[in-house]
Order: C-alpha cells, then sequence, then structure tokens
C-alpha cells in the first residue's frame, strides 16, 4: 500500500495498525488506516449501507456522501484524525473514525486527550462482530497517539451500536441530552475490558476452527482422473467416511459433461473444471495442486465464497526463500477473502462426528469416534499417533494436521476444544510454540476443563523446521516446560507417552492421590511395577501376588478388593498368560469382562493393566462398554473431586446428553432437543506393554489431578502494607530519564538497593576495599565478624574458587586473607573487593525475575552452587506468582530437600523466602520498566534470610501482545 501523500498527513502511514482479525462468525477480516486512495472504496461502501444505519450515523437523511464528505473521510493526519476499515476482499465492510475533540473546533478548555468515536457498518455484516473489533483497535490507535478518553452521540434507538459501548468492558459514563445518549469511556484497559476481549477471542477463533471442522460441503480441487495421487485420495477418503454433506471434485482438465450430455463425475462425485462452476455453496475447499497454481485455486475460492481451506500442496517454506515468500503470499490472498487456511503443507482434517463424519485428510485408515483431539504439525508424526490410537483401540472426536502452521495454530484447536462437547481429552505434538504467553494463557483455561499432552520436539537440536510459518521462542526449553507445567500441560517427551497418558486420561477418572495398588499373577513383575512408582514419585503399596495358579475371577475379587481399600486411589493390573489346573489356557476375552466388571463396582478410581504376551487382551479391554440404565458411569479424566471452571456453551444445537463433567459444562441450553440414538457414554480400561509404561501415565494423571484442585484454588497475591509502589515508579522514572539510552541500563548498587528496598527487600550492605586499610575500616564500620569477597566477574559468588573469606574476626585475620586474595587472583583493582558483615549460616539459593518478549515476566528460583548450575535444577513461574505458586515453586527444584532438613539438617524458614519471592514478583509486575532482577546469593538460615548482593536492570517497558487489540499472527 502507497503512503500518502495529501499535504495535511503529518504523519506516514502507520502500516503498524494493520492487522487481520477473526470475526464473531469465524470469518476473517482486514483492517488498516483509511488514506485517500480510498475515495473510491468509501463511496462504493457508502451506497452499500442502508438509510436507516446512515440516519443513525448521521443523525439525518444522508443519501449520499458530498466530495468535500469524502475528502475529509480519506484525508487523516494519523494523530488528531484517524479513520481505520474493515476490509474483506479488498473492499470495505466498515468504518470507524475519532476526532480530537479540541482539533475540532470545540472549547479551548476541553481536554486534549479526548477524542469522538463514530462507526459505520454495512448492514450485511452487522452482527459478525465487526464493530466490537474496530473499538478495540481504534482504542489502541487513540492510547498510542495520547489520547485516554472516547465520547460517542448515539441516537436511542440506534440500540446495537450503544450495545458495542457498553459492552466492551471500559469504566464509563452516559448522559442523555437534546434526545441524543452521550457516552463517555476511558480508554486504559481493565480487568473487565481484557476479560471481554478474550472471549470474544476465543468464540471467534473458536468459531473460525468449527467452520473448517463441520462443513456442509467440500470441494477437493486436484482430483486426478486415474486412482492415485493426492487429490484423489483425499476425494475417496472422504466418500470412505461416509461424510454427510455434498462433495465436488475439480480439475481444470474436466469436462463438464460426458458424452451423454450428462453431468461429469468421478466415482460418483460430481466434477467440474473450476470451483466457480459448483452452483452450491461451497464451505471447504481442499487444495491437492502444484504450488504455482494454488493462487489461482484460492483466488476462485474466494469469489466463490468459500468459508475455509485445507491446502495439502507442498513447495512451500519448507523449500528456502522463495517458498516462505510464497506461504506469506498464500495466507495474505486467503485472508483478503475472508478465508482462513490449515497448511500449507498439510496432512488435512478429520472430524468423526456423526453428524459430519469427515475425513479430509492423508490418513489410509479412518480413525473411530472417540473423545480425544489430536493436533500435530508433523504429517509423519501425525501418522504415527493415528496408527498408535488406532492399534490400541482408542478413537478420536477431531484432529488436525496442520503442516506449515501458516494460518491456523494450535492456539486456535485450543480455543475450539475448549468448548467443543465431543472432546474430553487432547493432544498436541508442536515443534514451535510461536507465542508462549498466549499458549499458556490459552493452555491454563483448557486443562481447568479438560487434560490438555503436549509433546514438543526440536526441543534441544535449536533447529527450527525450515517450513513453519511460526519461529521457535527464544527461552530455553526447560523454562518454557515449567511454564507449561505451571498451565497445567502434561507435558511428555515422546509421542509414546503422550499415547500412553491420553489413554488414561480418556477412558478414566483421575487418581485422588498417589497411593497405588498392584496386583498380578506374576510376583516379579509385581515388584518391577512397585520400583516404578517409587521412581515416577508414586506411593505404591505393597503388590499383592495372586500366583499363576489366578483365574478370571479371582483377580476379577482382587481387583474389586484393591479398589474398595481407602488407602488405595488407583490400581495396577499385571497380567501374564497362565493355564488353569483344569488345563484351560489364557482367555484375554473373560480376564477383560471380569475386569472390567470388577471396575465398574468402583467407577471413581482409575485402572490400568500392565499385559505380558497376552494377545487381544489390549483390544478386549479397550471394547467399548455401554453403561447401561443398570451400570454405574465412570467419570472419566475431566471429571474431578474439584469440579472444574464451567466452559462456555457449545456450537451445536443438539447433542447427546451430558454424562461427564466436561458435557456438563459445555452442554447447549437444556431446553434444546436432544438426540434419542446418540450412543451412551464408554468405559475403556487403559493397556500397556511395559509397566514403566503404565506408571508413567498415572504418574502424569495424579500430577495434574493435583494442579486441578490447586487450580480450583489459585490462591491470591499478596499485598503487603510496606510497599511504595509511587514511590518506586517515580523513582524508575528519574532513572530512566537521566540515562536516556532506549536500550536500558544497569543500576548501580545504591540505586538497586533503594529500589528493592521500597519493596521490602533489604539488601545487605556491602563496603568497597579497594586496598588492605580500606578493608580494615569497612569492618570497624559494620562490626566484626566480617567476609571478604572480590566481586569480579569470573569470581563473583565463588567460594569453591577462593573469591570468598567467611569469618573474619580480627583485623590481623581480615589483613592475611586480604593479602592471600591478592597474591592468588591478582591486583585489587581488578578483583573489585569488599567486605560485608556475616550473616546466619543456611542454605546459599538464587532468586532472578526476567522479562522475556515473548513469554511475559518470569520469576526463577534454585540453589546457588556450580552442582545446581550444571544439573540445571531451576525452577519458573509467570509473574504475578500467588503465595501457594511461590511455594510450590520452592518445592519443584530437585534439590529442594536441602531446604527441608534432609538428612537430619535443621530446616530453613521457607516461610521467609515464599514472602521474597512474591516480594520480587510483585515488583516486576508492578512495573515493566524493571526488566531484570538477580538476588545472589539469597541465604535462607533457620530463621530469616539475608540477600548479599542484588543487580537490577531498567529499560523501556516491551509492547504487551496481550494488552492489545485482538489480531492474527502476522505474515
Amino acid at each position: 500500500m502507497q503512503t500518502p501523500s495529501d499535504q495535511q498527513d503529518r504523519h506516514d502511514y502507520p502500516s503498524h495498525w494493520e492487522a487481520d482479525v477473526v470475526l464473531r462468525d469465524g470469518g476473517t477480516a482486514r483492517i488498516r488506516p483509511i488514506t485517500a486512495e480510498d475515495a473510491d472504496r468509501l463511496v462504493s461502501f457508502y451506497e452499500q449501507v442502508s438509510d436507516e444505519s446512515k440516519y443513525y450515523r448521521f443523525f439525518a437523511p444522508y443519501p449520499r456522501l458530498s466530495a468535500k464528505d469524502v475528502h475529509r473521510f480519506t484525508h487523516h493526519d494519523q494523530v488528531d484524525r484517524v479513520g481505520l476499515a474493515a476490509t474483506v476482499g479488498g473492499e470495505f465492510i466498515a468504518t470507524v473514525r475519532y476526532d480530537r475533540i479540541d482539533e475540532r473546533g470545540m472549547a479551548a478548555s476541553a481536554p486534549a486527550d479526548e477524542a469522538e468515536v463514530a462507526f459505520l457498518v454495512q448492514d450485511a455484516h452487522q452482527g459478525r462482530g465487526v464493530a466490537s473489533t474496530l473499538l478495540e483497535h481504534i482504542a489502541a490507535v487513540a492510547r498510542e497517539r495520547g489520547i485516554r478518553r472516547f465520547a460517542a452521540e448515539v441516537l436511542p434507538a440506534n440500540t446495537k451500536m450503544i450495545k458495542v459501548f457498553t459492552d466492551a468492558g471500559y469504566q464509563q459514563k452516559r448522559s442523555f441530552e437534546d434526545g441524543v445518549v452521550r457516552l463517555e469511556f476511558d480508554l486504559e484497559p481493565t480487568d473487565r475490558s481484557l476479560a471481554v476481549q478474550r472471549a470474544r477471542e476465543q468464540r471467534a477463533e473458536g468459531r473460525s476452527v468449527q467452520r473448517l471442522l463441520t462443513p456442509g460441503s467440500v470441494a477437493v480441487i486436484g482430483v486426478g482422473r486415474a486412482p492415485g495421487g493426492v487429490g484423489r485420495s483425499v476425494l475417496s477418503n472422504l466418500r470412505e467416511s461416509g461424510f454427510t454433506g455434498r462433495l465436488y471434485a475439480v480439475n481444470s482438465a474436466y469436462e463438464e459433461y460426458d458424452q451423454e450430455g450428462k453431468g461429469a463425475d468421478i466415482d460418483g462425485v460430481p466434477a467440474h473444471r473450476s470451483i466457480t462452476a459448483i452452483e452450491e455453496t461451497v464451505d471447504l475447499a481442499v487444495i491437492a495442486v502444484p504450488a504455482d497454481r494454488v493462487p489461482q485455486a484460492v483466488a476462485e475460492c474466494g469469489e466463490r465464497g468459500v468459508r475455509g481451506l485445507v491446502v495439502l500442496s507442498a513447495g512451500y517454506g519448507e523449500s528456502g526463500d522463495e517458498g516462505r515468500e510464497r506461504q506469506r503470499e498464500l495466507v495474505r490472498q486467503a485472508r483478503s477473502y475472508g478465508m482462513r487456511i490449515i497448511g500449507p503443507n498439510a496432512f488435512g482434517v478429520i472430524n468423526t462426528s456423526p453428524e459430519t463424519r469427515l475425513n479430509a485428510s492423508l490418513a489410509p485408515q479412518s480413525p473411530a469416534r472417540g473423545r480425544i483431539g489430536l493436533f500435530t504439525q508433523s504429517g509423519a508424526i501425525g501418522i504415527a499417533l493415528l496408527s498408535g490410537l488406532h492399534r490400541r483401540g482408542a478413537g478420536l472426536s477431531t484432529f488436525v494436521g496442520s503442516g506449515n502452521r501458516a494460518d491456523v495454530s494450535g492456539n486456535d484447536l485450543l480455543q475450539y476444544w475448549f468448548e467443543d462437547p465431543d472432546t474430553d481429552v487432547t493432544l498436541m505434538y508442536l515443534e514451535t510454540i510461536g507465542n508462549p504467553r498466549k499458549f499458556t494463557r490459552l493452555a491454563r483455561r483448557s486443562a481447568t476443563a479438560k487434560p490438555l499432552v503436549v509433546v514438543q520436539g526440536a526441543r534441544h537440536s535449536g533447529i527450527t523446521p525450515t517450513g513453519h510459518a511460526v519461529q521457535a521462542t527464544r527461552l530455553p526449553h526447560a523454562t518454557v516446560s515449567a511454564l507449561l507445567r505451571q498451565a497445567g500441560v502434561i507435558r511428555v517427551d515422546t509421542v509414546t507417552e503422550m499415547v500412553d497418558a491420553g489413554l488414561l486420561l480418556a477412558g478414566q477418572p483421575l487418581p485422588s492421590g498417589p497411593r497405588v495398588g498392584i496386583l498380578g499373577n506374576s510376583e516379579s513383575l509385581g515388584l518391577l511395577t512397585y520400583d516404578a512408582c517409587v521412581a515416577d514419585g508414586l506411593r505404591p503399596l505393597r503388590p499383592r501376588d495372586l500366583t499363576t495358579g489366578a483365574t478370571p475371577a479371582d483377580f476379577r475379587t482382587a481387583l474389586a478388593e484393591a479398589l474398595s481399600d481407602g488407602s488405595c486411589d488407583a490400581v495396577i493390573v499385571n497380567a501374564i498368560p497362565w493355564v488353569g489346573e483344569d488345563g484351560a489356557t489364557t482367555d484375554p476375552e473373560t480376564l477383560a469382562t471380569e475386569l472390567r466388571a470388577a471396575a465398574a463396582g468402583c467407577p471413581a478410581k482409575p485402572v490400568a493393566v500392565v499385559h505380558v504376551e497376552l494377545g487381544g487382551l489390549a483390544e478386549a479391554l479397550a471394547a467399548a462398554t455401554s453403561t447401561g440404565p443398570d451400570a454405574p458411569v465412570p467419570p472419566t479424566a475431566t471429571e474431578s473431586a474439584v469440579a472444574p471452571e464451567p466452559a462456555p456453551a457449545a456450537h451445536r444445537t443438539t447433542a447427546p446428553e451430558p454424562t461427564t463433567a466436561t458435557d456438563a459444562a459445555t452442554a447447549p441450553d437444556p431446553t434444546a432437543a436432544t438426540d434419542p440414538t446418540a450412543a451412551p457414554e464408554q468405559y475403556r480400561i487403559p493397556a500397556y506393554p511395559a509397566a514403566e509404561r503404565a506408571v508413567r501415565a498415572l504418574s502424569e494423571a495424579v500430577k495434574y489431578a493435583q494442579w486441578r484442585r490447586e487450580a480450583a484454588e489459585p490462591g491470591r497475591v499478596h499485598e503487603y502494607d510496606d510497599i511504595d509502589e509511587s514511590g518506586a515508579a517515580g523513582r524508575i522514572e528519574e532513572l530512566l530519564a537521566a540515562d536516556g539510552d532506549p536500550r536500558g541500563l544497569t543500576l548501580a548498587p545504591a540505586d538497586a538497593h533503594e529500589l528493592l528496598g521500597r519493596y521490602g527487600i533489604r539488601v545487605r550492605r556491602a563496603l568497597p576495599a579497594p586496598d588492605a586499610d580500606a578493608a580494615v575500616h569497612a569492618a570497624r564500620t559494620i562490626g566484626y565478624p566480617v567476609a571478604l569477597k572480590t566481586t569480579a566477574p569470573h569470581l563473583r559468588h565463588r567460594a569453591d574458587l577462593g573469591g570468598v573469606r567467611l569469618d573474619l574476626t580480627d583485623e590481623e585475620q581480615l589483613r592475611r586473607a586480604y593479602q592471600e586474595l591478592t597474591d592468588v587472583f591478582g591486583k585489587p583493582a581488578e578483583l573489585r573487593p569488599v567486605v560485608q558483615g556475616m550473616v546466619p549460616r543456611g542454605v546459599d539459593t538464587v532468586v532472578r525475575a526476567v522479562i522475556d518478549p515473548a513469554a511475559g515476566a518470569v520469576l526463577s528460583f534454585g540453589l546457588a552452587g556450580a552442582a545446581s548450575e550444571l544439573l540445571g535444577d531451576t525452577a519458573h513461574r509467570l509473574v504475578p506468582v500467588t503465595a501457594q505458586e511461590a511455594g510450590s515453586l520452592i518445592r519443584s527444584i530437585r534439590t529442594a530437600p536441602l531446604l527441608f532438613g534432609w538428612r537430619g539438617s535443621a530446616p530453613v524458614d521457607t516461610p521467609a523466602l515464599e514472602e521474597l519471592l512474591q516480594r520480587v514478583s510483585r515488583l516486576v509486575d508492578d512495573h515493566p520498566e524493571v526488566v531484570g532482577v538477580s538476588l545472589e546469593p539469597v541465604v535462607v538460615a533457620q530463621c530469616g534470610l539475608s540477600v548479599l548482593d542484588a543487580s537490577v536492570r531498567l529499560a523501556p517497558p516491551p509492547a504487551r501482545d496481550d494488552l492489545g487489540p485482538r489480531t492474527l499472527p502476522g505474515y
């Protein structure tokens, strides 16, 4: 787009205001500034607006825009007068404009930070959430230009526009005068406005995925006449899955009619030369043509009004720089028509719902219906996961193989699955997490209702798959993993572990604790299971050996007894082949029946089975078992002792009677009709070929259940009476202004200590000792005993290298230590020695906080010393941390036992440490200019703690994408 050249424009074209957005119905639009070149578009747009809408906008009949109006509405200075347009297909569908009040000839006393705002939305696009989206974007622009308040005058009959303003969540004031409603509202984001914005984001992005997964009609573009090929394979999969909608085949080589004048077809599917020749509406297009022909296909889909695309074609980002540019252009083109894309280089999509039965993928076998949602960026991993789940009797609700993930991402799927009543457990294979801040926010909300299991590929190589549009975060893998755990994500290391965990979570209730009963007909296998439980942090009970002569009935009795035991939270059953006393051999079907019967008698506890060379047992256990009217209904993993936060209402107007916590939370309006033919819920016992795998899956379920219980009572961010927030803000502003470097500055020790002191964080006094006499003087000032240490970077905090001398009780010892230090390490000017008073002995720890552009503020904790650094034994939490999170942060490091009396040592004052963590959290949360804090070491004694050294870094606050208006990722 060209930069406006009008003389009235005081600023260059603000391209950073451009954004793609998802609207309420799931379609997309582009928001951009209006320029002088838009005169014809504005006139055409205005002609399509109804007389009623024009009257509401101008308070009088206004059939057409004058030349003066057109000039005024297309020429802006981008400061005091700004206009934005929402466009689809390059044409305006809505406009918004603000005018700074004092620039429009109002009273001189009028505040310069107030502007009047007005909207106009084309009638055909009203009800799509266009105005509310434009309000978010024009408010962000206004804040950038120094405007803090909007005023709007609306006719009382214009209830839709009044609702746009009142529902936005801003603090506002309303008055009525001269027949006009005047609304005034501050533009500073509030908790309510952010909540409204995120709720709208969830509905819009979830709806955009739903449109792709529940189409009423599908066209496959690139279907050859000969068998084979990508397009023909997808068409065959769609037919064989029993897709309930209309199917079309498209290929430019087709003849529209055969020799007899009948419509052409492929395998009974109507065939067309172009999608534009299809007379009926097409909801979804699957594109399987060479990359150089994709732009034409996308243009034709856009002109035909297709809602979404699945692009299977390769030759994009994975092929190099030229392909990456082709990929960006593909997204740009599709979004200009209001379409979203899965792909390119995608594997496809699957929806097993009986209302849809969609298999628009390259999967060689369509999965059975189930309650697991699956997302993967890799086609190869997708094949492996689909095959693995199928072999073990697990079904799917939906599947998305995103390929290069240029548009629709895992975040979008989380938005959809959150309120999907057909999905109880979600599995995701991710190779990049481009926006950890948003992902962890969405994951945390999703995990409060449904388990989310994630495998993160490319964790250690530092290599991002070449085709991916989203670059990997710069955060270390350990940090990302810790943040995902904090968000309730079940993070596993392999796709095998993901399937193992998914099977247990999809078919079993969550355990109420870590106590595990073990039984089976192999003593050795029972002991292996016991050891695996201990290694994974579970609390196994003594294994019960049923001996090799045990019958299926014996298994049933033993399992029923274990499940009824109040000291048991879950049971693992081990089974090996046997020969009974009567010579009868192993019968997996009978054993599976007996185990299911026992489990049904206590449906609140999970059961897992470890089988060794028992062919058919896994399949028998996975067989669906109806919960008829006389059978108890086992809760699934979406249920917990603590009910999850209710999810929004479901999309569909009909749904089965809810039988799980997720169904109940997401069920539609109870007055809506239900499907009397819907299948009842199913109960499946997962089976594993190795004890370690069963235990690992159960361990993940135990940790997730604990997180769910804690998430139900998240605690609060503590308020401390001695915190001087305003004084700290003023001091930060002074320090940044005095420095002037946009990159920021590291504070001098005195300034750092002063700033920390305003938040109740006291740093022990340390005096410089440039020579031995100065060291003696400092010791007299502080009082013996003292410590002498160097602050040289390579020796800082390294007592193991001799850079720290402790417990110096008099001048003689101090001078001797000073001489030894300089003899070993060099001149004092290089060592920069300091003298500091001794503190009570304890455990040396490190507390840090850093602002990451992608994840936000991260608080870290670990023990000081080389051992912890080499082991990477550091825990992380997103700021702000609650009192509960501060406690879990301390306890989540592997060396935490050293704080709690390991091997008879005295426990240290962890409550004081938790308070310090919360104070640091408050500092960086209250002041985004504080981009780095390091307290090292923090010596935690039996009573109290001492911060011996600290550094603070300030910088202009980084942009907060999550506080800005809703946008799709750029291309």
